[in-house]
């Protein structure tokens, strides 16, 4: 049996992983266990540790982080699955095989800056990507598809997840409001949320930051009392993890700096990419500073998706992308090859090809 860690360096790295988990319980030569830094927020992990124990996934936790990284080293991992640099280092022995999936497909630079040269293999998601990659002097890369929306393609939503279940409308369209912790359009749009509302369903997916990190946490009692207020506005819980089933149920997806806009791609439904997103004070005098954060390239090239600037022209674009969703639909559908390589549900397939490969070239 190959033994393989899944190092979920935050929760929302979870769904990322879990295809490829299935696809190696498949083949049935896996001992599989996840775990996560000990040194996240409390609530964070119980959540991670509920939602394994419901996938039937083993996992390795302790008090503290240095026993968590002690123990894990004592289990001498054939194959360690990471979503960052992380921890890897000191968690990975030195004749296993370090993968890394990246947690995101955004417009952030970090996607780039990331990584590390213990990575023995590094799935990615779309040709540019890779091409971009060996630009930077990185050659251990397999071109796999984003692992996360295998589901999408099987149609799988569970019974859990149903617009009736959550108070609203089957009979009315659904936005997705997905924003970004940082930079976010939520202080812009939330007070806009309510106009959009009525004939319409809202499910809000917050980022996992938006519950758990102090500097952020406003945010999610902001969109709670949104929630609270209005019937046709449903607040996900931090439980939901997984924003997978969420985009099954939307006609549309609102969404900002975030990964969400690349990953709704796969089901060609309209997208509002939302650009009037509040900066920190030191972002906003020193604008240099933001931009290099971000991957203006691939930020200016995004055709696929309706550009809000002014908060107040939300309700309209709604309602228009709504009333002509092949509005378009052509640049999605390029889109999709571009950004996401192939939406057949088989990138997970195509990775642990890949691991099965380099593990018999070290093998011999």
């Amino acid at each position: 049996m190959t033994k393989v860690l899944f190092e979920s360096h935050h929760l929302y790295y979870l769904p990322n992983f879990v295809p490829i988990i299935e696809e190696m319980r498949r083949r049935g030569e896996y001992e599989i266990v996840a775990s996560i830094p000990s040194i996240m927020d409390q609530k964070e992990k119980d959540i991670f540790h509920a939602a394994c124990k419901k996938l039937s996934i083993d996992t390795v936790s302790d008090i503290d982080e240095e026993s968590r990284i002690r123990i894990l080293k004592q289990k001498k991992f054939d194959v360690v699955v990471v979503g960052n640099v992380g921890q890897l280092k000191s968690i990975v022995n030195d004749d296993a095989l370090a993968v890394m999936v990246y947690h995101g497909i955004g417009l952030k630079q970090s996607y780039y800056n990331d990584i590390d040269k213990r990575i023995d293999l590094r799935a990615v998601e779309s040709e540019s990507r890779l091409l971009e990659l060996k630009s930077h002097g990185h050659n251990n890369l397999v071109l796999t598809g984003f692992t996360k929306c295998d589901p999408l393609a099987f149609n799988t939503a569970s019974n859990e997840y149903n617009l009736e279940k959550f108070g609203l409308n089957p009979n009315q369209n659904t936005v997705l409001y997905a924003p970004s912790f940082y930079p976010s359009s939520l202080d812009d749009l939330a007070p806009i949320l309510e106009k959009v509302s009525y004939e319409i369903n809202i499910i809000i997916k917050l980022h996992n930051f938006s519950w758990y990190q102090d500097r952020y946490i406003y945010q999610s009692k902001k969109m709670k009392k949104i929630a609270n207020e209005f019937p046709n506005i449903y607040l996900a819980p931090p439980e939901d993890y997984n924003i997978i089933p969420y985009y099954s149920l939307a006609d549309l997806l609102v969404s900002d700096i975030s990964s969400t806009l690349f990953e709704f791609l796969y089901l060609n439904r309209p997208i509002i990419m939302a650009e009037c997103v509040k900066l920190r004070l030191k972002h906003r005098i020193f604008k240099k500073r933001f931009f290099k954060k971000m991957d203006l390239e691939r930020m200016e090239d995004i055709n696929f998706g309706f550009r809000l600037t002014n908060p107040e022209d939300l309700p309209a674009l709604v309602y228009h992308a709504l009333e002509y969703p092949d509005d378009k639909a052509t640049e999605r559908f390029i889109a999709q090859t571009d950004y996401l390589y192939k939406v057949d549900g088989q990138a997970a397939d195509r990775l642990v090809n890949a691991i099965e490969k380099k593990l018999t070239g070290i093998s011999n």
